[in-house]
């Protein structure tokens, strides 16, 4: 397959173009025509014969043509004709050789004298005609098929002045995006149809920037502009293509608004208004609806954006920081409850067994002595008095044990430590436990403290209540933990006791140690009760203790 007739196709709006392809040997037995537009070929529905016709030509038809060709043995193997333009047409009317355009501020005036013979054809200018701002048809030094061009211009307007109307006018031949200061305005891809803009609200003060991406299919390329500007002191200023436009090489970053240009060549001029291949009048002057300012919501101005951004890094720096102290905290607590282990260990194995093996050497040594010598009473003191070192020990080491750090621990220990000390006396020792709250954690410092105040409460009883029952109750009231000690003993009156008698100031200061209290009610002949209410989520400063 070698070539495609005709090499050039003409047409006018609901006409008729036919293409047909030529081969240099027999056909494959698959065609395919397709139509090329902005580079981008696109496969045409039933076009698959050697001969393409279209009917009932439409604007939108102007495009280049080729014929896809596949061989029915081998699809892999795929061959293109040469791509053929074809250029629509609308038939102008005419009145003595001047076309009407239908647009605001854009008719001709039709009382004024007809052109030379030698201009025939050529679209008129006139005064108030919106073509009147158009200047002359530029591109770049060379001109070739799929070429894209960037135009670029800036224009000032004075802060003194106020504009009163701006209109803008242009097309391009083939294709055109046009931007205002980075903002599209307008797009079009048929150079006959002619543009007006209306961009009076977008002038204001200042620098503005124009910018067009302009494209061309094939054959020759153009592109004109025309904009005027009013101002209300009966003023102007006029902004025309010219090579004063500037052409912005393809890559360049962020170039629709830059204010000032880079080391850029100047655009030429390849035509003037109304000269060849130009001269045909335009076919219709549409104008757009006056363009509004972009309107920059609050939370998309600058002054929002760059506190919200700090305030946004602001928290995540704070997060960071508090993540990372969390984790030192629970490394810290680690290594606090390992250490813990470490000397409850060390304690039992080294002291205890120590203190042990000293009980045994008094036991032996008392056996030696008479019944009723002086030294083996010492001994037996001795004796006694290391069982209960040893029961210290035992406290201070279920006091350090981490692995014993909840309420059940605590509930187990205190039951059983009440059990063994009340077994001698006459007193009955009811318990009562929460066993919804068993799993709360329960650290050092409020299992040591508690288990003081316990202990001090429990000897208190057995010594001065005269008590036959003692009720000990362990539960949870919302975030707090409270427990009771309650005796049915000959109770007493409060406001005679002495300060610092009984351990009662005692008891106090240890719950006020640990964020919480303790509360005394006792009346003489209906027993004690005594109740510790504890936060069992505490601040990490404990109150200071009163004196």
């Amino acid at each position: 397959m070698k070539d495609t007739a005709p090499n050039r196709a003409l047409g006018v709006v609901g006409g008729q173009a036919t293409f047909t392809a030529v081969f240099s040997n027999a056909p494959p037995a698959i065609f395919q025509w397709q139509k090329i537009s902005e580079g981008v070929a696109f496969d045409l529905p039933g076009a698959t014969t050697t001969t393409l016709t279209l009917t009932n030509l439409r604007l939108a038809d102007t495009a280049s043509y080729w014929l896809k060709a596949a061989n029915t043995t081998n699809r892999h193997c795929i061959t293109y004709t040469s791509a053929r333009p074809l250029t629509v047409y609308r038939t102008a009317a005419e009145t003595n050789n001047f076309e009407t355009v239908p647009a605001a501020q854009g008719r001709l005036d039709a009382e004024a004298a007809p052109a030379p013979a030698e201009n025939a054809g050529m679209p008129r200018r006139t005064r108030g005609n919106s073509l009147d701002y158009l200047g002359s048809w530029i591109w770049d030094t060379n001109t070739f098929d799929k070429q894209t061009c960037y135009f670029w211009k800036t224009l000032d307007i004075p802060p003194s002045k106020r504009v009163s109307n701006a209109t803008l006018v242009m097309t391009v031949d083939n294709e055109y995006t046009l931007f205002l200061d980075g903002q599209i305005i307008g797009r079009m891809d048929d150079w006959r149809e002619y543009w007006e803009y209306d961009v009076t609200l977008l002038m204001t003060p200042g620098r503005h920037v124009l910018a067009v991406k302009a494209y061309n299919s094939f054959a020759q390329a153009g592109l004109i502009f025309g904009l005027q500007v009013d101002f209300e002191d009966g003023s102007a200023l006029e902004v025309k293509s010219d090579p004063s436009w500037k052409l912005v090489p393809e890559g360049t970053r962020h170039w629709e608004t830059r204010t000032t240009p880079g080391a850029w060549r100047s655009a030429k001029v390849v035509a003037e208004f109304g000269q060849n291949p130009w001269n045909l009048p335009p076919e219709l002057l549409k104008a757009g609806p006056p363009l509004q300012p972009v309107k920059v919501l609050f939370w998309q101005s600058a002054w929002f954006q760059i506190p919200f951004f700090i305030i946004c890094g602001l928290i995540l720096l704070t997060i960071f920081l508090l993540a990372a102290q969390l984790a030192l905290h629970q490394k810290e607590r680690w290594l606090l409850q390992r250490e813990r282990g470490r000397i409850a260990m060390d304690v039992h194995d080294d002291i205890g067994s120590r203190i042990t093996q000293l009980v045994l050497n008094g036991e032996v040594a008392q056996s030696e002595l008479p019944a009723n010598s002086k030294a083996r009473l010492q001994l037996e003191e001795i004796c006694d008095d290391a069982r209960k070192a040893l029961s210290s020990i035992d406290e201070i080491l279920w006091a350090l044990n981490p692995r014993l750090d909840t309420l059940r621990d605590f509930a187990d220990y205190i039951c059983d430590y009440a059990h063994k000390y009340l077994e001698p006396s006459a007193i009955e020792c009811v318990f009562e436990v929460d066993q919804s709250m068993l799993v709360t954690e329960a650290d050092l410092p409020l299992r040591r403290s508690l288990l003081m105040a316990i202990k001090e409460t429990i000897h208190n009883t057995v010594k001065h209540s005269g008590a036959t029952e003692l009720r000990l109750k362990i539960h949870r009231q919302r975030q707090n933990l409270l427990i009771a000690v309650q005796d049915n003993g000959k109770g007493f009156d409060p406001a005679t006791i002495q300060p610092g008698r009984n351990g009662l100031g005692n008891l106090s200061s240890r719950m006020r140690e640990l964020g919480g209290n303790c509360r005394i009610t006792s009346r003489p002949g209906e027993g004690c009760l005594i109740e510790f209410t504890l936060p069992l989520k505490r601040p990490r400063r404990f109150a200071r203790p009163k004196k």
